[in-house]
């Protein structure tokens, strides 16, 4: 049986405190070894229902590492190296919506990725591969999430579009209704290259927008007091343990690859040929590409 095949192993990517989550059994912190450095933190550990489960603090514990700062590709390869093979993306964000005030949660199915000091592959000079990104979330995921927080009577919007801008500055006024014109729901600072990188290590991925604020578009944005936001994100992470709780024991079930290709998304990717191949990056990609390598 492939590692694809065995029981699901649901890694949570998130901010500090969803560990937190009530009955996480035979916790402990691992620290992992990546080939593409420093993973953002030690990893947690344990069992939710009887499912193997992992939490990775994206910023490091305290929120110590900024976006453009992340080391994506060892967070990614670390859950990937230990046996993922879902992830769970929870992320606080700005809304572009009226419809989505402070508070919602949005499950996206769409990015626009606009960051540009990132690395976001893989792969690279010695190994190319290219793989399918038109439909950048494992649906069955997201439906799952969608079916959580109905379920936990949490407001929610199935489906929308997460503009990842670089940062660490907010946007301005004028790239905030250039976005809005776009038709993008929801914006933030994390997402991307993270779910471009989850699609190449042939993982699962689906990712709940958290709203925190409206985006500096909204008339009402400069109103809004610091009280105000961590009141919502204080709430937002209680929300977010609740979800996690609730839907990692729907994700259970899985006996077979996702149906939606997510762990074969390396099928007819990788192009350069056996003989031309770099030994040293073949040799990083253990983890990540070695079913296909």
């Amino acid at each position: 049986m492939s590692d694809q095949a065995k029981p699901p192993f649901i890694g949570v990517i998130g901010g500090s405190g969803l560990y937190e989550i009530d009955g996480l059994e035979d916790s402990r912190w691992e620290a992992v070894s990546s080939p593409f450095g420093e993973p953002s933190d030690e990893i947690l550990r344990g069992t939710l229902g009887g499912t193997e489960m992992a939490f990775l603090p994206r910023h490091g514990r305290g929120h110590r590492i900024p976006p453009s700062e992340l080391n994506f590709r060892a967070n990614i390869d670390a859950l990937k190296r230990i046996g993922c093979t879902e992830i769970l993306s929870l992320s606080a964000c700005g809304s572009l919506k009226e419809d989505y005030p402070p508070g919602t949660f949005v499950v996206v199915d769409q990015f626009i990725d606009r960051t540009f000091a990132r690395t976001k592959t893989f792969f690279g000079e010695g190994l190319v591969a290219h793989v399918g990104f038109g439909h950048p979330v494992c649906s069955r995921l997201g439906d799952a999430l969608a079916e959580s927080l109905a379920a936990l009577d949490i407001p929610h919007a199935r489906g929308g579009t997460y503009l990842t801008m670089e940062g660490p500055q907010f946007s301005t006024i004028a790239e905030s209704n250039l976005y809005r014109s776009w038709g993008c729901d929801v914006i933030g600072m994390t997402n991307m290259p993270e779910a471009k990188l989850a699609r190449e290590a042939e993982m699962c991925y689906a990712t709940v927008a958290m709203v925190t604020d409206f985006d500096c578009w909204h008339p009402d944005h400069d109103h809004v007091t610091v009280e105000a936001i961590i009141a919502v994100l204080m709430g937002n992470a209680d929300h977010g343990r609740s979800l996690v709780k609730e839907v990692v024991p729907r994700l259970s079930g899985r006996t077979e690859l996702c149906s939606q290709g997510c762990h074969t998304a390396l099928d007819n990717a990788v192009i350069t040929q056996p003989e031309a191949r770099d030994p040293g990056l073949v040799a990083m990609l253990d983890a990540v590409a070695g079913r296909v390598l």
